[in-house]
C-alpha cells in the first residue's frame, strides 16, 4: 500500500508541476486561475491548440484519478472512526469497507453533480481549515495545556481566540451559502 502511495504522490506532484510551468510558458501574466478555463473553443482552430487542449483535459482527468483515492483514503479511515470506534480495523472487514466506499463515492458524485463550480468547495473549505489553523489549534493547544506552561491568562486569551474564530466561520459561511445561493451583497 505505500508503494502505491509514494507512485501516486510522486505522479500527482510531476503532474501538478508540469502543469504550472507549461501553463505558464503558454499563458504569461494572463493564466486564469482555473487552467482549464484558458483552454476554451476560442483558444484556436488549429490542431495543434484542439490537440493540445485534449491533452490538458486529458492529463487533468488522469491526476483525478490518481489523488481521489488518496484524499478518499484518508477520508474512509476517519469517518470509520467516528463512526465504528469499537469495530476493528477497516481493512480486515471487506463489507464494510466497500459499503463506506460506496457511500462516499455516492456523496461525491452527488456533490459534483449540484455543486456548480468548485470555486464554493474552495471557499468552504479556505473558511474552515484557515480558521482551525490560524485560531482553534492554538487556542486547544493552550487549554490542554498539558506540561502546565499556560498561565490562567493565557487560557483566557485562547478562549477568547475559539470563540471568535467559531463566530467568524459561522458568519463567513453563511457569507459563502448566501452567495452561492444567487444572493449577492
Amino acid at each position: 500500500m505505500s508503494s502505491a502511495v509514494k507512485i501516486s504522490l510522486v505522479l500527482c506532484a510531476a503532474i501538478y508541476f508540469s502543469i504550472g510551468i507549461f501553463g505558464y510558458l503558454l499563458f504569461g501574466d494572463s493564466i486564469m486561475p482555473d487552467i482549464l478555463v484558458n483552454f476554451d473553443k476560442s483558444s484556436g482552430t488549429s490542431a495543434i491548440s484542439s490537440m493540445l487542449n485534449v491533452v490538458v483535459r486529458l492529463s487533468y482527468a488522469f491526476h483525478l484519478m490518481l489523488v481521489f483515492p488518496l484524499l478518499n483514503f484518508s477520508l474512509r479511515a476517519n469517518l470509520d472512526e467516528l463512526v465504528f470506534p469499537k469495530k476493528p480495523f477497516l481493512a480486515t472487514d471487506t463489507k464494510r469497507f466497500v459499503c463506506l466506499s460506496l457511500v462516499l463515492l455516492a456523496f461525491s458524485y452527488v456533490a459534483a453533480i449540484f455543486i456548480p463550480s468548485i470555486w464554493y468547495i474552495f471557499q468552504f473549505m479556505g473558511t474552515t481549515t484557515g480558521v482551525c489553523i490560524a485560531f482553534i489549534f492554538p487556542g486547544a493547544i493552550a487549554l490542554r495545556d498539558v506540561h502546565g506552561i499556560s498561565s490562567r491568562k493565557d487560557k483566557i486569551i485562547a478562549v477568547i481566540m475559539i470563540v471568535q474564530a467559531v463566530v467568524t466561520s459561522f458568519v463567513t459561511i453563511a457569507t459563502n451559502i448566501y452567495n452561492m445561493s444567487g444572493n449577492r451583497p
